[in-house]
């Protein structure tokens, strides 16, 4: 199990956030996983393209991979999202509103941010090998619109997907601002004070009540008096994750 600080140990917040980064960025190197994942907790679940490949060109692209998080979050879905997508308008609308009355989950999605060349998702396992099952039927159901899309053949991920356990509330909520700054600190918005515009990604679900949400943000909003804290959360240390994620670059391109 890869754990990115120990609980006895209480950092600072920017202790916190240059720990955070280390531990992602030694994700480039661990070996395949071979711990189980747990039913009941929460993981964040990442992966990226195959040697880095842009595996979103369009809007489309990243509105494709939301919409199949969506419907794989279920635990039994009827068909294969392709199958699903060729349904006439109204049995899909049918289908949609009868899984989400069922709310039968595999997993539960907490946060994400989607990124041209890789995806992070905070998600909990509601069910044995949820995660497992989740991310399987994700990635065959993304990289076989991706290829048929832009005639390619081979592996669309580099390898399995990364998970690292969750193991307390502190540590969710630095992770929490870690994924959702990740359009700034990679240089896709270029003013922190519109990340919250950025489209493929849960922060405006967490900023705006009224927005139509599928994600269980309350674990991390709850610990806030309100979105406009936590949005003043994120962006006090935009500018400090930015300057580490150029460090990281920088040392990679050496």
């Amino acid at each position: 199990m890869t754990h990115c600080f120990p609980l006895f140990f209480t950092p600072g917040v920017e202790q916190v956030d240059t720990l955070v980064t280390t531990c992602y960025f030694n994700l480039r190197n661990m070996p395949t996983r071979t711990i189980p994942l747990v039913t009941n907790e929460v993981y964040h679940v990442l992966n990226r393209g195959n040697g880095s490949i842009q595996i979103f060109k369009s809007k489309h692209d990243f509105q494709k991979l939301i919409q199949i998080i969506l419907y794989y979050r279920n635990a039994s879905p009827p068909f294969k999202f392709s199958h699903f997508t060729k349904l006439p308008l109204l049995e899909k609308d049918r289908l949609t509103k009868e899984l989400e009355l069922r709310k039968d989950f595999c997993v539960e999605i907490i946060a994400y941010c989607l990124i041209p060349n890789h995806f992070h998702l905070i998600v909990k396992q509601i069910n044995v090998d949820g995660i497992m099952n989740f991310m399987r039927r994700v990635g065959d159901s993304y990289a076989r619109y991706f290829n048929t899309k832009y005639k390619r053949r081979g592996g669309l991920f580099e390898g399995r997907f990364r998970a690292i356990r969750i193991e307390n509330d502190y540590q969710l909520l630095h992770l929490s601002r870690y994924i959702h700054l990740n359009p700034y600190s990679s240089f896709l918005v270029k003013d922190s004070k519109n990340l919250k515009d950025y489209p493929f990604s849960s922060l405006s679900e967490y900023l705006d009540y009224s927005k139509e949400a599928f994600c269980k943000k309350e674990i991390v909003l709850d610990q806030f008096k309100n979105p406009e804290e936590y949005e003043k959360f994120i962006l006090d240390q935009a500018n400090y994750q930015r300057t580490l994620e150029m460090i990281k670059h920088q040392i990679l391109e050496e």
